[in-house]
């Protein structure tokens, strides 16, 4: 079988967790599938082609234009890449991810007569802040994504909640072809440095990050973009104890707007506090690994979140989570057990904004203290995280659930 895969991201040009997803997905069907990468970002040199990774720059004619607009163009040569290969092999299945490579997938299932699948790592109308970013682009991505769910073979939902949001958003979409399929997590690559070099050299990497790990510390990895919660998080830290570190490992501002915001946020919390550490880079992977394992708990302060997989690699390494009870957060935490869910009630106009901010700053202070000033709780809920993740989020898992969407619209 021939599967084609569609996406913005593709390493060595990764953003979040849906370059991730894919990145891990296609490397596990690699090993009984044909399988073909299409992705952003430009031509892939040669040792990615020979595995099947192709990949595409925004036409010239359309630089400087909507990014809306850069995007579709990037989806039309895309389309095109699919069936101009070298060999005679066509393709049986096209996958798509995310709305940035959904019309890619839609178009591409008409043109080749061959079933579309997508996998729903968040949905346009629950993310209406990005307006601010795309401007009137927005309405276009909004009319892109509904279009492909609709068209769809198949949709797959990273979470339960997930699925709640596709049916709801998109009520024309059949809840027979929305199958819920976790993402997951490299559970060798995301694990806690125990041999003496490897520590030696953690301890080195945080040091020079600014991190004091004989210090507890909280710390956040995600993008600044207003899904994240970021803000609310930044508010929260000024209840935390005076000893308590946050590290925050954010980048890659989604607007000025919110670059401003959280910049002023962290310049006002570090007159009241020490120990803020502000990480704007993407770190390699065994530096955040050795960034979680000095930390004491994890946050995700998200008000919108289909799952979470920055929350499995914290998991993976040991850590318990702080987490919005939002979204698929409440299928990856299990509160209690392997972290505190925060009680959080939302506007339901889309942007996930808590009705009563004030109270979820409280509550979300509230359960960091608890976690940072009971080590050894946070310790013992962290092996209970690692055990969660190895019994419940291992990509050979989502790969072989993934195959099963496949086999089914294929019969």
């Amino acid at each position: 079988m021939r599967v084609d895969m569609l996406t913005r991201e593709y390493p060595p040009h990764v953003y979040g967790g849906a370059g991730v997803h894919v990145a891990e997905l296609a490397a596990v069907l690699r090993g009984s599938l044909d399988v073909r990468v299409h992705c952003f970002d430009g031509p892939r040199d040669d040792a990615a082609r020979e595995q099947g990774v192709h990949g595409y720059s925004v036409p010239g004619g359309l630089s400087g234009t909507n990014a809306a607009l850069q995007t579709l163009g990037v989806d039309l040569e895309i389309v095109a890449g699919i069936g101009a290969g070298e060999d005679d092999v066509a393709t049986d299945l096209v996958h798509s991810h995310t709305w940035y490579a959904n019309l890619a997938g839609h178009v591409a299932g008409l043109l080749h007569g061959v079933p579309h699948v997508l996998t729903a790592h968040s949905l346009e109308p629950l993310r209406p802040w990005k307006a601010e970013q795309l401007g009137g682009g927005y309405a276009v991505s909004s009319w892109v994504e509904r279009t492909a769910y609709e068209g769809a073979a198949a949709v797959i939902a990273v979470s339960g909640g997930m699925r709640e949001d596709i049916l709801r958003s998109y009520p024309a979409v059949d809840p027979a072809r929305v199958h819920v399929v976790h993402n997951g997590i490299d559970l060798a690559a995301w694990r806690r440095p125990t041999d003496e070099a490897a520590l030696a050299h953690a301890d080195e990497t945080v040091r020079a990050l600014g991190i004091d790990p004989t210090r507890p510390a909280v710390v956040f990895v995600g993008r600044i973009t207003r899904q994240k919660g970021l803000p609310y998080l930044l508010r929260a830290a000024e209840s935390l104890p005076a000893d308590v570190q946050l590290v925050l490992c954010a980048g890659a501002p989604d607007t000025p707007e919110i670059a401003a915001e959280v910049t002023g946020l962290v310049e006002a919390l570090r007159t009241r506090r020490s120990g803020v550490v502000w990480i704007e880079q993407m770190l390699p992977r065994e530096d955040l690994v050795a960034v979680l394992a000095a930390s004491t708990v994890f946050v995700c302060p998200s008000v919108y979140e289909p799952l979470g997989i920055v929350n499995l690699e914290a998991m993976a390494v040991g850590l318990p989570v702080v987490g919005t009870a939002t979204g698929g957060i409440p299928e990856v935490v299990d509160d209690g057990v392997t972290g505190w869910l925060v009680p959080i009630d939302q506007v339901q106009d889309g942007t996930g904004t808590p009705r009563d901010p004030e109270r979820f700053v409280a509550d979300l202070a509230a359960a960091l203290t608890e976690a940072v000033t009971d080590v050894e709780r946070a310790r013992r809920w962290g092996l209970a995280a690692r055990q969660r993740v190895e019994d419940h989020f291992s990509w050979a898992a989502v790969a072989e659930r993934t195959l099963e969407v496949y086999r089914g619209v294929l019969a």
